[in-house]
């Protein structure tokens, strides 16, 4: 090696040093000793002894393990598909060039700069019995007709303008932002006036009840106090992943949208002929993250703490927290070591599947 060559290497190492102490001791040691202590039925007290894969075949029949591995990945697969969707369309409408969007953009992102024990207590009460959300949804039911009238009046208003523009042959969208305005301004006096009337009235409704973090029942699966951290944390999540598809959008070239304009292309087509194509990289590093953020979400379940039963919330990495500084019994370091090894597993096994048949970062 020429004595350049070795000097370069020699500040590359001097530089990265710190990293790679760090990765060794915090990452690489921690890693060779959970393999170890999975393979004995080490606690915090006692000198371990040897017991092979018991750890292993003991996760396995474990319903609580097996509980929370379900919860895992059921909450994964849930939560990410909520959270990219959700993201790509909130990057898609701050991404237009109208008045007053940086200020939008912001408010959009406050979630995601707030601290995770502040919002889970804030959720704490938003999901209570007689909590803002219970309120809400009470009063969309007594309000429903009142409502139903509205949408119904402004989809009437919208599609005739929209037929009577076009038998003039001027090519205007089902969206015109103009038709739509006057058509809001038809809902809301025809909606009004039904109101007035008598014809369309609130209706007496019973306060909607539900303990969201008490309840024992499930919906499609899945615990409904499982169902209330996965609405906490897609709203938490959804801002850091907007600002990734925000700027991968405005990576795209303007002159690309234009020619697809010029052929005749709507702004729908451009949007999935275009726009997604184009976003597939970006798509993929916002799937990761995703996969392996709720893979491993432990903070909003230890922090909800004895408002939901153990059973309805547990997922793997609290399971390995659990193990090791449950109160009621020594901390089972043998049986946390093997659980947190296959999370690991799991996580690899799943980003692998992701990327081996799902979006990949190549972008074609």
């Amino acid at each position: 090696m020429h004595r350049a060559k070795r000097t370069e290497l020699l500040y590359a190492l001097l530089f990265t040093a710190p990293f790679l102490v760090y990765l060794l001791v915090f990452h690489g040691y921690a890693f060779v000793r959970a393999v170890f202590f999975s393979l004995t039925n080490k606690d915090l007290f006692n000198t371990p002894s040897f017991v092979g894969l018991a750890n292993y075949v003991y996760l396995f029949r474990d319903e609580r393990f097996l509980l929370a591995l379900q919860h895992s990945v059921s909450f994964t697969v849930v939560v990410t598909v909520l959270q990219t969707f959700l993201s790509l369309v909130m990057a898609a409408i701050v991404n237009q060039k109208i008045r007053g969007i940086i200020f939008f953009r912001t408010v959009y992102y406050v979630p995601s700069i707030l601290s995770s024990a502040a919002v889970t207590l804030i959720a704490i009460w938003f999901f209570q019995r007689n909590g803002f959300l219970n309120s809400i949804i009470g009063w969309f039911g007594a309000y429903g007709p009142v409502i139903l009238a509205f949408l119904g009046i402004f989809v009437l208003a919208q599609a005739a303008q929209v037929m009577w523009e076009r038998s003039r042959g001027l090519p205007v969208g089902v969206f015109d932002p103009a038709l739509a305005a006057l058509s809001l301004l038809v809902a809301i006096a025809g909606s009004w006036i039904l109101s007035a009337t008598g014809w369309v009235t609130p209706r007496e409704a019973a306060p909607f009840d539900l303990a969201w973090l008490s309840e024992t029942r499930s919906f499609l699966g899945i615990p409904i106090p499982l169902w209330a951290i996965i609405l906490l944390n897609t709203f938490t999540t959804i801002p850091t992943l907007m600002l990734i598809f925000l700027a991968g959008l405005q990576d795209i070239p303007r002159s690309v949208y234009e020619a697809a304009a010029i052929d005749g292309a709507s702004p729908v087509q451009q949007f999935f002929h275009i726009t997604i194509p184009m976003l597939r990289p970006v798509s993929f590093l916002v799937i990761t993250l995703s996969l392996i953020g709720t893979l491993q979400m432990f903070d909003q379940v230890a922090l909800l703490g004895n408002a939901s039963s153990l059973d309805s919330i547990i997922t793997l990495a609290y399971f390995v927290y659990n193990n090791v500084f449950n109160s009621n019994v020594p901390g089972n370091v043998g049986i946390a070591s093997a659980g947190a090894l296959l999370l690991a597993l799991l996580t690899f096994a799943i980003v692998g599947l992701q990327r081996a048949f799902g979006i990949s970062e190549k972008g074609y």
